[in-house]
């Protein structure tokens, strides 16, 4: 994977999930995930977006579980953070003349798509629940 939104969104939802409906602190997350609490907060932003995550502003204010561990489907997370496909993009111009350049890319997507719902269809076997479970 390219990115590191999703390991940095099932991390976050993985500690909040933990705190069994406690609120928990960007400062806190960031420190668990060792990156910038600015990071964590942008993530939270998204997550809370897409309805994973709820937030408490204020003194003692910090994020929490929208809904049940077993209602977050980690194929619908994915698809709330990816930005391009998991196996990239041909930025390359091949040469139009060859047999094989000038198809190429119309066949990487193909190839690239296929990978892509792969690889959701596999994560939406999967519930924040089940990945949680792992660290019990």
């Amino acid at each position: 994977m390219s990115n590191s939104r999703f390991p940095i969104s099932l991390h976050i939802l993985t500690l909040l999930n933990e705190a069994k409906g406690g609120v928990v602190s960007s400062e806190y997350l960031a420190g668990s995930i060792n990156i910038n609490p600015v990071l964590v907060r942008k993530e939270i932003m998204n997550l809370r977006k897409n309805g994973f995550v709820g937030s408490k502003e204020g003194k003692g204010g910090g994020s929490f579980l929208a809904k049940n561990a077993k209602d977050i489907n980690l194929g619908e997370v994915y698809k709330s953070v990816r930005s391009s496909n998991v196996l990239g993009q041909s930025k390359n111009e091949p040469n139009p003349k060859c047999p094989i350049g000038r198809q190429i890319n119309q066949h990487l997507d193909s190839l690239y798509s296929d990978a892509e719902n792969a690889l959701i269809a596999n994560l939406s076997k999967q519930t924040l629940a089940d990945f949680a479970s792992k660290f019990e």
